[in-house]
C-alpha cells in the first residue's frame, strides 16, 4: 500500500489559489481529501468552515474528516490594509493548527511558507536554505510567514508529528487573481511600455501545478527515513543532477563518452559509439565535485542537525528552476494576451533611482488624499531585485522536478485568464 493510500488529507485554505490545485491533484490520484477554510467555493469534497486561529474549530475539522495529514496553505494575500491580519492568520493560526494536530495525533503537517521569508530588498542570487531570515523583514507578510515557518519546524517531533515547510517563489497559474491579474491590468491600462530598472535581474516564477506537486511529494516523503535511505541519498550526491530543460529543450552536452567527432586526423576506434550516444540524447552521469562551502558537502552534512537529507524538520525552496529576467516574464504574458497590440510602442526605461523617487511621491500623494497608492517603493524594490533560488535540496531529498515549464505555464495561465474574461463579458 502506498503512502498516499494510507493518508486522509485536510487542506487548510483549500478554497484558495494554491489550495484548490492541491485538492484537485489529490483527487486525480484517488486520495481522500477535505477542505478547511472560511469560505466554500467548491462542493466536490467535504468542507469544514472555521477560523484557523481557533484551535477548537481546527480540531473539530480534523476529527470529522478523519485526517492523518494536514496541508496548510492558508494565508491572506499581499497588500491587505490591516497588517495585524497576517499575524492572526499566519502566526496565531499556525499555532492553532500545530496544537490541534498534536492533540489529535496527526502524523504529518506540510506548511506553505514563502521564498520571501529571506528577502529584505537586497539581491538573492542562487541562495539555498542556509540563508536565515533578515533582521529587518521586507514587510508584515514575510515577517509573519517567517515566524509561522519557525513554529512549524520547531514542532517537528512533538507528539509524533512530522513537519516540513515549502518555500515557493512567485507562484502563478490558472486561478491566480493577484500576480497575473495585476500584470493583465497594466496592459489594459496602457502602461505596459514602462520599465523600471535595467532588466538584468533574474527572477524565479513558479507554475502553481509544480508547487502543488511539491506539496504532495513532501506529504508522501514525510516519514522517518531509514539509515539505508539516508545513505543512498548521500551516495548520489557525487553525481550531478540533469539540467531542467522543460522550456529550453534537451541538449546533450559533449563528453568523453558521447560527442560529435568534429575534425580529426585519425578516426577514433569507438567513433560509432561516441556519435550514437551523442545523437541519442542520453546524457552519461557526470561526477560532481563539492567544496566545503556547499550545503550538501560532507563537512556541511556532518555539522547539520537535523540532516538535510531527510524531509522532516526541513525547509525547501520550490521554483520552476528557470529564472528569467523580470520584465521578460511580464512581456511574455502581455504578448500572449494580445499579440497584435503588444508591443504597440517602444519601452520607456526609468532607472531604479527615478522609480524610487516617483514611488515616494505616489505614496505621499496617497497619504494626502487618503487613497491607496498603486505605485510604491515596495513594487520598485520587487521589480528590480535579483531573486532566484537553489532547488538542489528539493530535487535530491523530495525528488521534486518541475512538471510544467515556464513557457507552457504562461500559455495555460493566459488561456485561463482569457476564458474568465470571456465569461464575465457574457454574463
Amino acid at each position: 500500500m502506498s503512502t498516499s493510500q494510507r493518508n486522509i488529507y485536510l487542506v487548510i485554505g483549500g478554497s484558495g489559489f494554491l489550495g484548490r490545485h492541491i485538492v484537485q491533484d489529490l483527487l486525480k490520484r484517488g486520495d481522500s481529501v477535505a477542505v478547511f477554510d472560511i469560505v466554500q467555493r467548491y462542493d466536490d469534497v467535504p468542507f469544514y468552515s472555521g477560523d484557523i486561529s481557533d484551535e477548537v474549530q481546527v480540531s473539530q475539522a480534523l476529527q470529522r474528516s478523519g485526517a492523518t495529514c494536514i496541508i496548510h496553505t492558508a494565508s491572506p494575500p499581499h497588500g491587505v490594509e490591516d497588517p495585524a491580519l497576517y499575524w492572526k492568520v499566519n502566526v496565531e493560526g499556525t499555532k492553532a493548527v500545530i496544537a490541534a494536530a498534536v492533540a489529535n495525533k496527526i502524523t504529518k503537517l506540510v506548511y506553505t511558507s514563502s521564498a520571501g521569508v529571506v528577502f529584505n530588498g537586497a539581491d538573492l542570487v542562487d541562495v539555498d536554505e542556509r540563508l536565515p531570515p533578515p533582521e529587518k523583514p521586507m514587510d508584515a507578510y514575510n515577517e509573519s510567514k517567517a515566524k509561522a515557518e519557525e513554529l512549524v519546524l520547531a514542532a517537528n517531533g512533538q507528539g509524533g508529528l512530522l513537519t516540513v515547510a515549502l518555500r515557493p517563489a512567485g507562484i502563478f497559474g490558472p486561478g491566480d487573481r493577484q500576480a497575473v491579474a495585476g500584470i493583465a491590468k497594466v496592459l489594459e491600462e496602457g502602461k505596459a511600455h514602462f520599465q523600471i530598472g535595467d532588466n538584468t535581474n533574474l527572477f524565479d516564477w513558479t507554475y502553481v501545478g509544480n508547487v502543488s506537486h511539491a506539496h504532495i511529494l513532501a506529504a508522501d516523503q514525510l516519514v522517518p527515513p531509514s539509515d539505508e535511505e539516508i545513505k543512498a541519498r548521500a551516495e548520489l550526491l557525487s553525481v550531478a543532477l540533469p539540467s531542467i530543460d522543460l522550456t529550453t529543450g534537451h541538449h546533450c552536452i559533449p563528453t568523453s563518452e558521447a560527442r560529435g567527432l568534429g575534425p580529426y586526423v585519425e578516426r577514433p576506434p569507438n567513433a560509432d559509439q561516441l556519435v550514437a550516444a551523442f545523437e541519442s540524447g542520453t546524457q552519461p552521469a557526470r561526477p560532481l565535485v563539492r567544496s566545503r562551502f556547499d550545503p550538501l558537502s560532507d563537512s556541511s552534512l556532518e555539522r547539520a542537525d537535523p540532516s538535510p537529507l531527510q524531509v522532516a524538520g526541513q525547509a525547501f525552496f520550490i521554483t520552476n528552476g528557470e529564472p528569467i529576467y523580470f520584465w521578460d516574464f511580464m512581456r511574455g504574458i502581455w504578448r500572449l494576451m494580445d499579440p497584435e497590440k503588444y508591443p504597440s510602442r517602444s519601452n520607456i526605461v526609468l532607472p531604479k533611482a527615478v522609480g524610487f523617487a516617483v514611488a515616494t511621491l505616489s505614496e505621499w500623494w496617497g497619504w494626502l488624499t487618503g487613497k491607496e497608492p498603486t505605485f510604491t517603493r515596495f513594487r520598485v524594490t520587487f521589480t528590480c531585485a535579483s531573486r532566484w533560488h537553489n532547488i538542489e535540496k528539493a530535487r535530491r531529498v523530495l525528488g521534486y522536478e518541475p512538471q510544467i515549464g515556464l513557457e507552457e505555464g504562461m500559455r495555460r495561465t493566459v488561456a485561463w485568464l482569457q476564458a474568465e474574461q470571456a465569461k464575465s463579458k457574457s454574463s
